[in-house]
Formats: C-alpha cells, sequence, structure tokens
C-alpha cells in the first residue's frame, strides 16, 4: 500500500463520503456551541449531539467531517508512550435517520481496500456478540473471511452511556503483523497486545435505553463513526508512533531545532521533546478556536500546556520563551485544512508569548519553593507534600497541581490532591459567599402557576406602547390576586413592549397601567419559557390579575439605551479592523448612553489605535448609515457574514443588525434607524479586566454631550485662572511648565550649596577615631532625599569619613549612614553601623558597605544610638599601613 501522508488522508476521505452524497462540514470550534455540561470538544460526534437528540436540525441528512478534538485525562502519559497526545483529529460520516447498516460497512470497506489500497488480508473485523445483521453483511455480502470476524461482548461492542439512544458497533482493525503479538495462542482481536490495532469504529444508534435495561428500537436509525486521523496515518505510513507521523515529526523536528537537542539519542531529553511537540499543536488549535489561557475551565486546561511545555523546554536547558516560535510549524502543517489557524497565526503567538512570559515570571521563584518544600518533607521523611503546599504553588505562582505531581513523582514523591482539592474548594465557597453577599432577587425561581408554553409576545421592537392583560402578580415572593399602593412586586403580562434584560442590554423603565392605577417598572426579566417578568412598585391605586393594563416604556431612555447598543456593533467591528479578525466580544454592558465592552486582545491598546478606532466609529456615525433588521435562518445569517457570539447557542431562525455595509451581526436587541442617530462616541477607559480579555468603556449622544461640555468648561476655568484664551491654553501651559522646570533647577542648585554648607561644617566638627573621620548629627526633618545627598557629599568630599546622620519626624527616625574608601578599607562598613543604630532605637535598616539606611521607631534613644558610632568605630576598625 502507498505510504499517504495525514493531510491527503483527510482530503481522500472527506472527498470519499462526499462522493456517496455526504455534506462536507468545517470543524466545529473547539469550544462546545450550547452544551454547557461540556468543558471542550473531545470527539467527533460531541458537536453533532443537537442532530441526533432532534434538538436541532442537522444541515444534511448524511454529513462527513474532520473534527478537531482535546482530550487530557491522560496528560501524563503524553510523550511516554508511542500512542498517547492531548490534540487529536477525529474523520467521522454520519446519518441522521438516513442510511444504516449496510451502506456504512460498504463504504468503509471500500473507502479502507480502495482508496487507501490496505490488503484485506491486513484487516479485521468486530462485531456485537448478537448483532447477526452486522455479521452477515460483513461476511455475506462484503466478503470478510469468517477467520477474519470475531462476535465480542458489551464491554467492546456496545456503545451507551446511561439512559438514551444506544446501540451495537462494528471495528475495523489493521494487523501490524507476528512482531508486535505477545505469542500467546489466544492471540486475536481483542487482546491487549500491540498486534491488533483497531482504528475504526461504526456505532448503529438503533436502541433507546430506558436506563432499567430495557431497550426498545428507534424509529429513526442513526450511523456514528470515527476514524483517528493520526491512528490511520500511522498505519499508513508503517511508523511506531504518533510523533513519527508526518505532519507532527516535522513540528518535533522544529521542537529539536530550537531547543538543541538531538531526538532519539536519550529516553528523557525524548519524552520532553516529545511533550512539547504535542502541547504546542493542542495549544495552537485552542487559541485559534478562541480560547484563552486563565484558571478555570477551557481556559485552565490551555494554561496547563502552555506551562507544561514551557517547563519541559527549561528541562532541555532553554531559558526564556521558545514555543511562541514553534507554534508556526503547526499553522504551517494545518492551515489547508484550518485557514484560520493563517488568519488568526499573529494573534495565536502573541498569546503563547504573553503566557510564557507570564509563567517565566513566577516559574523560577515557584520551582525554588518546591525544591525547598521537597527538600524539607525529604528530610521529615515525608513522601507527599501537604495539599495546602501545592494549592500556595497554584494559587501565587501559576503551578498547575498536574506540573506540581509530575515534578514531585521525578523526585520519587506523590502530591496530597485531597489537601489540595479541600483547598481549593474553600477558596471558592470564600468567593460564592463574596457573591452572595451582594445579593439575588432569585426572579428565576419563582413559580408563576402559568402554563409553560404561555409566553409573552413582546411588541417592543415595533412599538412603545402595548394594551395588554396581566397574567401574574408576585408579591412579598408569593403569587397574589391583586397588588396595592406603595407595594412592591412583579407583572406578568400576555405581551410587553418592554425590553427584559438579556444580551447584555439593560432592560426597559416605564409605566404599567389601568383607568385607576398605576406601576413603575424598574427591571424587566425574562424565564426560561418566555414569560416577561415586570418588576417595580406600585404608584398609585391597585392593580388585580385579569386586569386590562396599558404597558408603556420611558421612551428618551429606551433611545439612550439604542444609541449605545448600536455603537456597540460599530466598536465591535472597528476593533476587529484595528486589531485584528482574532477579537470576539467577550461580555457587554448596555445601558442609556453608556457602553462596556469585554473583548479577546493579548495586551494593552496603545493610544494610537485608541484614536484610530474612535475616529472610525465617529466616521461611520457620520456617514448616516442605515441600520435594517431582518429575520432569516441561521446558516443563511452566517452566509452573510453575519458575526456572531462565540460558542453561543442560536435558534434556527435568528434576527440580524445590519449597519449599511459595516457591520452585520446577529442580535436581539434594539436598535436606532440610522448611525447618525448615535450622535458621538468618545473613550473613557482602556484596561484588563482577565488575562487576555481587555474592556473599553464608551459614552455615546447625551452622556458624550456632556462629557464635551464638561471638558469646555474645565478648559475655559484653567485658562481664565492662567489669564489666556482657551485657544492659547496649551501654549500658556507649556510656558509655566518650562518656568517651574528652570525654578526646580534654580531651587536644587541652591539646595546643593546648602548642603554642601552643612557637610562642611560637618566635617570640620568630626572626631578623629584611630585615623577615621567620625561624623554624627541629628539635621532636623530633612527627607531621604536631603540625607542621600548630604550623605554623598561627605563621602565625596573625605575618603576616611565614617558618618552617620538622622532625621526626626514626630516618633519617626530616618538614618542614613556613610563610608569613605578608606574608611571601608579600615574594616567600616555602612551597613553594619544602620543595624546597630536602628537596633538601639527600635527600628531596622541595611545595605552596602559604602552607603546604608534605616529607620528607627523611639526617639529617645536616638542621643544613646549616635554616641555608640564612636564606640563601635574604635571597636572594629582595622590596622593598615
Amino acid at each position: 500500500m502507498e505510504k499517504l501522508g495525514l493531510n491527503t488522508i483527510r482530503e481522500k476521505y472527506l472527498s470519499f463520503f462526499e462522493s456517496k452524497g455526504h455534506l462536507r462540514m468545517k470543524s466545529f470550534p473547539l469550544i462546545p456551541q450550547g452544551d454547557k455540561g461540556l468543558l471542550i470538544i473531545n470527539s467527533g460526534m460531541a458537536p453533532l449531539k443537537p442532530y441526533f437528540s432532534g434538538e436541532a436540525v442537522p444541515p444534511s441528512k448524511r454529513v462527513t467531517s474532520c473534527q478537531k478534538c482535546i482530550r487530557t485525562p491522560d496528560i501524563e502519559l503524553v510523550g511516554k508512550t508511542s500512542r498517547h497526545g492531548t490534540f487529536f483529529e477525529m474523520l467521522g460520516n454520519f446519518s441522521f435517520g438516513d442510511y444504516f447498516k449496510r451502506e456504512a460497512c460498504t463504504w468503509a470497506w471500500a473507502f479502507i481496500t480502495e482508496v487507501l489500497e490496505i490488503p484485506e488480508d491486513r484487516l479485521h473485523v468486530s462485531v456485537y456478540l448478537d448483532d447477526d445483521e452486522a455479521y452477515d453483511i460483513w461476511t455475506k455480502e462484503i466478503g470478510v473471511k469468517p477467520g477474519h470476524i470475531v462476535r465480542l461482548g458489551k464491554a467492546d461492542n456496545f456503545w451507551e452511556i446511561g439512559a438514551g439512544p444506544c446501540g451495537p458497533c462494528t471495528e475495523i482493525y489493521f494487523d501490524r503483523g507476528a512482531k508486535y503479538s505477545c505469542g500467546k495462542d489466544t492471540c486475536a482481536v481483542g487482546c491487549d497486545c500491540d498486534r491488533y490495532v483497531e482504528f475504526w469504529n461504526l456505532v448503529f444508534t438503533q436502541y433507546y435505553n430506558d436506563g432499567n435495561g430495557n431497550y426498545t428500537p428507534l424509529a429513526n436509525k442513526n450511523i456514528d463513526t470515527g476514524m483517528g486521523l493520526e491512528r490511520i496515518s500511522c498505519i499508513m505510513q508503517g511508523v511506531e508512533s504518533l510523533f513519527d507521523v508526518d505532519t507532527i515529526s516535522n513540528i518535533l523536528k522544529q521542537v529539536s531545532e530550537v531547543t538543541g537537542v538531538k531526538y532519539g539519542e536519550d529516553t528523557i531529553t525524548d519524552t520532553s521533546l516529545r511533550i512539547i511537540t504535542d502541547h504546542i499543536r493542542s495549544a495552537t488549535m485552542m487559541i485559534g478556536d478562541g480560547i484563552i489561557p486563565s484558571n478555570e475551565g477551557r481556559g485552565y486546561v490551555l494554561r496547563r500546556l502552555i506551562r507544561r511545555a514551557a517547563r519541559h523546554g527549561k528541562l532541555l536547558g532553554l531559558s526564556g520563551p521558545f514555543l511562541h516560535e514553534i507554534f508556526r510549524t503547526v499553522v504551517k502543517e494545518s492551515k489547508d485544512a484550518y485557514p484560520e489557524l493563517e488568519e488568526k497565526q499573529t494573534y495565536i503567538g502573541k498569546v503563547i508569548l504573553a503566557e510564557e512570559e507570564r509563567f517565566g515570571l513566577t516559574i523560577d521563584s515557584g520551582m525554588k519553593i518546591l525544591s525547598a518544600l521537597i527538600e524539607e518533607a525529604k528530610n521529615d521523611g515525608k513522601d507527599i507534600l501537604e495539599g495546602t503546599d501545592c494549592f500556595k504553588l497554584y494559587d501565587t505562582y501559576g503551578f498547575p497541581i498536574d506540573l506540581t505531581v509530575e515534578i514531585l513523582e521525578e523526585n520519587g514523591m506523590k502530591a496530597d490532591i485531597n489537601g489540595f482539592n479541600k483547598s481549593m474548594n474553600e477558596q471558592k465557597e470564600r468567593a460564592r459567599a463574596a457573591t452572595a453577599a451582594l445579593g439575588d432577587f432569585g426572579w428565576e425561581a419563582l413559580d408563576l402557576g402559568l402554563p409553560k408554553e404561555h409566553e409573552t409576545l413582546f411588541t417592543g421592537y415595533e412599538s412603545v406602547r402595548t394594551t395588554a392583560q396581566i397574567l401574574a402578580i408576585i408579591a412579598e415572593d408569593e403569587l397574589c390576586s391583586s397588588i396595592k399602593e406603595g407595594q412592591s412586586g412583579i407583572i406578568v403580562l400576555d405581551k410587553t413592549p418592554f425590553y427584559a434584560e438579556m444580551g447584555g442590554q439593560a432592560a426597559d423603565h416605564g409605566i404599567i397601567s389601568s383607568a385607576s392605577a398605576s406601576f413603575g417598572v424598574n427591571d424587566v426579566h425574562k424565564t426560561k419559557d418566555g414569560k416577561f417578568l415586570h418588576s417595580g412598585t406600585v404608584i398609585s391605586g391597585e392593580l388585580r390579575v385579569e386586569d386590562n393594563v396599558i404597558a408603556n416604556i420611558d421612551e428618551e431612555r429606551r433611545r439612550a439605551i439604542m444609541r449605545a447598543h448600536s455603537a456597540t456593533h460599530l466598536l465591535h467591528k472597528a476593533l476587529k479592523n484595528v486589531l485584528g479578525p482574532h477579537v470576539e466580544q467577550a461580555g457587554s454592558l448596555v445601558v442609556p448612553d453608556v457602553i462596556r465592552f469585554d473583548f479577546t486582545h493579548y495586551s494593552a491598546i496603545s493610544p494610537d489605535d485608541l484614536e484610530r478606532i474612535s475616529t472610525e466609529i465617529n466616521d461611520q456615525i457620520l456617514l448616516d448609515l442605515s441600520i435594517s433588521m431582518k429575520e432569516m435562518r441561521l446558516e443563511e445569517a452566517k452566509k452573510e457574514g453575519a458575526s456572531a457570539l462565540f460558542g453561543e447557542k442560536y435558534a434556527d431562525v435568528v434576527r440580524v443588525i445590519k449597519m449599511g455595509s459595516y457591520s452585520t451581526e446577529l442580535c436581539g436587541g434594539t436598535h436606532l434607524s440610522n448611525t447618525a442617530r448615535i450622535g458621538s462616541f468618545i473613550i473613557t477607559s482602556e484596561f484588563s479586566v482577565a488575562a487576555g480579555v481587555r474592556r473599553i468603556e464608551a459614552v455615546v449622544g447625551k452622556k458624550a454631550l456632556e462629557l464635551y461640555h464638561e471638558a469646555a468648561g474645565l478648559n475655559k476655568a484653567i485658562a481664565e485662572s492662567l489669564k489666556t484664551s482657551t485657544s492659547e491654553l496649551k501654549t500658556k501651559v507649556d510656558q509655566y511648565l518650562n518656568e517651574t522646570k528652570e525654578l526646580k533647577k534654580t531651587v536644587e542648585k541652591l539646595k546643593g550649596k546648602l548642603i554642601r554648607g552643612e557637610v562642611e561644617n560637618f566635617l570640620v566638627a568630626s572626631r578623629n577615631v584611630k585615623g577615621l573621620r567620625v561624623v554624627t548629627s541629628v539635621v532636623g526633618e530633612a527627607d531621604a532625599d536631603w540625607l542621600r545627598s548630604a550623605g554623598d557629599f561627605l563621602r565625596d568630599k573625605s575618603e576616611h569619613v565614617v558618618a552617620v546622620l538622622a532625621s526626626v519626624t514626630g516618633d519617626k527616625i530616618t538614618f542614613i549612614s556613610v563610608c569613605g574608601k578608606r574608611a571601608i578599607e579600615a574594616g567600616m562598613k555602612a551597613g553594619e553601623l544602620i543595624k546597630l543604630v536602628t537596633g538601639i532605637t527600635g527600628g531596622s535598616g541595611g545595605g552596602k558597605p559604602d552607603v546604608a539606611m534605616g529607620g528607627g521607631k523611639n526617639a529617645l534613644m536616638l542621643d544613646n544610638a549616635l554616641a555608640a558610632v564612636d564606640d563601635f568605630v574604635s571597636a572594629n576598625i582595622k590596622e593598615t599601613e
């Protein structure tokens, strides 16, 4: 059989199944979309679960894909074995109620034997013990010899996870040859040795398990297959290890070149080279899909991988960042299949470099701490490191726990994982308690006594005023039939113009009124089953369930919110244009004329870039772009280039907001009819809120106008104080700054003359102690700078000087000690003198032999301290020639 490269195999597979009527789907991002129970995509079928469960309609009944996957449970084995890796690609073909076993098996065999040209005598098949249908298809229709097919039990050939869809599976194996056999007479498919390698699993989802062992046939049977791309590449290239596969081997060669360590010469260094190779593949793919390093969730997985790789780089002798160079080879090898890697190459490199540098700041000190803890534990006869120490390394020095575990294992020790988890949970509980202290209205848990399917109709896109009927009232956390003047509570309507807080947009405020009563709305939330909860207080009268009312929002407030929300879309687009396509929205808050926008970016934004962003947004405002809102199918919206929140789950029909040809986004919020109505846009701040996440705060509309007026008023006030006009203000300020600078120079010169004068007096009053000129003096309330200047003058004036000067401010004493060159040769050390005088006065200090500083607390002991200097000099002087 021909040796085929990994990229070639991928393309051949996808093309083959396209020829069988399958829709070729791009790999889903590694961040699960709409699946809160999954941290990161770990299998080919994981992102397709909504199609299998019926929650979503698949784009075709037949699809094929090559899915990026991350798995880290066996991370400690990566690099130590030939087959373990954290990143892998899973080839798959899927049927949603279309074809079944016959086609799945026939096409699989055709691809293996006709496209890949693997000899049939090297192939073996396993089927579920009772699956006669699959057995007959393989033997009677496809022609697999009876000696090349086995029946295995439920543990090997039946796929199920608790209650839900399940079914038998068939697996295809490659016979590597007798030399890989365990040598036992019983060696066959299913043996634990390395001879028979399973490389393709075909799952026949045909039953429903009720959780009690009862299986009923499914009306629509599905096919779910998975073939590891790296594993089939090993087979096709005839190599022993996934690290010998062409694309991965090229990365490993680059790692070897950068580290200067040759592969294949030492078991220990080979392990490090393989770990770096695997982890940089994973990190590159994860960052390319929008994951950023953090201490939580999938961000923590990424941080573990980068820091583990960085640490193995140090073991190979590297002292600085290097992963940000190697990742380019990953991009080069995978860009044809995943073009987004090349598009985001600059961003990926900067994220990796930033994380390497961040870890570099703490790894050396952390390693010293860990080494000391290991030594201490061994001296005490312990082989386990306390959980609190493990947690300190994690929390303070950024050591992922598995990195600590790995280093401990290298030293014949273990980590107290239970103790670590306890410390981690205690920290989380403290965080939860802090959050709980902020208060929570708890509206999501309310029982409204209404049918689940009874949703509130939202009319707020079209109108600001709606006639409605009250469906439910809650006051004092209980369902009520009415609510009276002065009472606070919640009102549920059958329809409403009030926008509920969601998507970062603040809720509308306003009035719900009847002929005899009114209710002030100050907040609105939407329940999961579509009911709008209007929170507020009865202003007058009494409202009852089934009352007909008028719901009227505060129009001015709504307009201010729309100004901010429409400007947010312009900001998002401008950020991508100026900073790069890697920018993704990470959160937002839209309130009247105020924007808070969080986004992914690896560093602070320069003033020039902030100016470019602001100018671009204001240009789009002045262009008076038309803003259109249109509902369409999600796939259609994506084809039109609509920008969506990364990882967010959307309905089949979505609302698209388009601003001219400049911006197109999926959004359920309320917007203006054109950009000119935003008024103007001003960025007020930009800062970091988390690793890899920045925040911009800005104002628009009336808030921007207020800021302009405030700035103009301040300029006018300053101009009047400086007796100039606002147009000449900068010139006047520069003039004053220059004058102040010259005055400071003059003051410093005079100050220097005064100090020199006092220093001359100190030296005149100095005492000769065995040939050294000893000076001690109290100089009033001089500051530290004055003392340093005086000390420098003394030391420069006399090489034989030994001086201690003290300044007293209240009860606080500041000391400086200086020793000239000859005094140091005679055994004097300023640092020891400082320790002497600060010790006597209840303080502390230290420094170098020629200069030292410190502080004292007991001014009553100052005379005694200075008197001790002569005795110290006399006792410690060395005899000189």
